[in-house]
């Protein structure tokens, strides 16, 4: 099963196919790369440089997209998911080997090329010692170029089940990439999976995921949603004997969404038939491969629904072989820029007309609380295509979306200051407006913490008062706060 992600931008690709090198004799190499399906990323600040590279690669069939920065460079490898990149050493705010390290620390398997000049060449094989494939001496010759581009994707590990297998999934953040690597290791295996988080975090995508990078990828897919029939509808779709998912899905993937709400009579049934999948033939020793690739999702607790009887402590140890857990979008805050420009491209290709989001709405967005997770941002984000009158959607109007009660993450500097102060009240309170005492505490000399004290408003001899008998809170509070309002 192949998902191909609509382009976020133009392509040059031309569809023409490259020559292919010559086939290794090591039977274990892996196999070359078809031009025509090999992306290419190109990150240089050199305007003239990346059309050239460009206009050569794509003539030689290749997909290509151009950056100008290293954090460009990231975030189009998490969308564009390139087989190759192509990067100058010298990039503005962070040179092309840190850019090297980050981009292999991220995907191993991605192939790195680097550009150089020729006062460079020491600086470029120190890159290929760190994991380089290569490099290429300005100016560029053809010949030089396509040749060592056939070369890096040739040897690269990319398939076409391998670039695809995650294409509907959007990210950036190192937590989601750890993540997707534990998914990928996973789909290798025909074990069964538990894929555990919050609603809306996106598990059916983790799911269809696996599906697509294992050896199953071209058997069925099957999704069976346990909490939305009733017990008997719920029983025929997933055990009817001609048109059952289990049924269905041989050979494939069933998904069992939300498996804490599958009924408990139901849970036993399914232990059942998973024993009798898998069961050892004609005595041999070694378990023989499922019929049925399993991946159940969950947003509840089931250790805690199988502790209060709710859930089949069989079933639980059958299907909890890998589990994942899929984070909250708060934990993956640096995915929300990429997730919106998604959702907007989706939208556009809808029928709508092109939109942007102004900065100050895009930070809001990255700052507001999701309890809804993505299923709740792509919501938002089709609702405001929908309702803005111009090109460009402002920040009032997401909050208007959002709505004037939603919780909204602090800045870093906020809840710093939150805290420090908070703290200094507790230190001062703990030693009775004690200015050395306190300083002691906090293992600052006297000096820093009085400067402490004066940028947060704070008097000592408000807490000497309040520690004396018969002191009113009432005054104490307003010396806290700074005076009178």
């Amino acid at each position: 099963m192949k998902h191909h992600p609509p382009p976020i931008t133009a392509s040059l690709g031309f569809g023409i196919k490259a020559k292919h090198p010559k086939r290794r004799k090591d039977r274990h190499a892996p196999a070359p790369v078809e031009s025509s399906s090999a992306r290419i990323l190109v990150v240089d600040d050199d305007p003239g440089l990346c059309r050239l590279l460009r206009i050569r690669l794509s003539a030689a069939g290749y997909e290509v997209e151009s950056v100008d920065s290293a954090r460009s460079a990231i975030d189009a490898c998490a969308r564009f998911r390139p087989h190759l990149v192509i990067t100058d050493l010298r990039l503005e705010h962070m040179h092309g080997l840190d850019l090297l390290k980050e981009l292999k620390g991220r995907w191993p398997e991605l192939s790195v090329m680097i550009l150089t000049a020729h006062g460079t060449i020491p600086e470029a094989v120190q890159a290929t010692q760190c994991g380089a494939f290569g490099f290429l001496v300005k100016p560029i010759e053809k010949s030089e170029l396509l040749g060592q581009v056939r070369r890096a994707i040739a040897v690269s590990n990319f398939t076409a089940a391998k670039a695809d297998w995650r294409s509907q999934i959007v990210s950036r953040s190192q937590l989601m990439e750890e993540r997707l690597a534990q998914a990928n290791r996973v789909a290798q295996s025909d074990a069964p999976v538990m894929l555990t988080g919050e609603s809306g975090t996106g598990k059916e995508l983790f799911a269809r995921a696996i599906h697509a990078a294992s050896a199953r990828r071209e058997k069925p897919f099957v999704i069976v949603t346990c909490r939305s029939l009733g017990e008997d509808a719920l029983e025929s779709e997933l055990f009817g004997a001609e048109s059952g998912a289990i049924r269905a899905a041989r050979g494939g993937t069933l998904l069992l969404a939300e498996i804490g709400d599958l009924p408990l009579r139901l849970q036993i049934k399914l232990v059942d038939t998973l024993r009798a999948d898998t069961q050892f033939p004609g005595g041999r020793e070694e378990l023989p491969k499922s019929a049925v690739r399993l991946i159940c999702t969950t947003s509840r607790d089931l250790k805690n629904l199988m502790t209060s009887g709710r859930f089949h402590e069989d079933l639980y140890y059958r299907i909890n072989v890998l589990p994942i857990e899929v984070p909250t979008l708060g934990r993956r805050r640096e995915d929300i820029p990429l997730l919106v420009s998604r959702f907007l491209e989706q939208a556009t290709l809808e029928g709508g007309r092109a939109k942007i989001y102004s900065p100050e709405a895009v930070h809001l967005l990255v700052t507001a609380e999701w309890p809804g997770n993505v299923r709740q941002l792509f919501d938002l984000v089709k609702q405001n295509v929908a309702l803005s009158d111009g090109k460009v959607m402002t920040e009032e109007l997401v909050q208007q979306a959002l709505g004037s009660d939603s919780a909204r993450l602090p800045s870093y500097d906020d809840a710093r200051d939150e805290f420090s102060r908070e703290y200094l009240v507790k230190s001062l309170e703990s030693t009775s407006g004690n200015v050395t005492r306190s300083a002691r505490l906090a293992k600052r000399n006297r000096t820093d913490f009085y400067k402490l004290l004066s940028r947060y408003r704070l008097e000592p001899e408000t807490f000497k008062k309040a520690a004396l008998p018969g002191a009113k809170k009432g005054n104490r509070a307003r010396k806290i706060s700074g005076g009178d309002p």
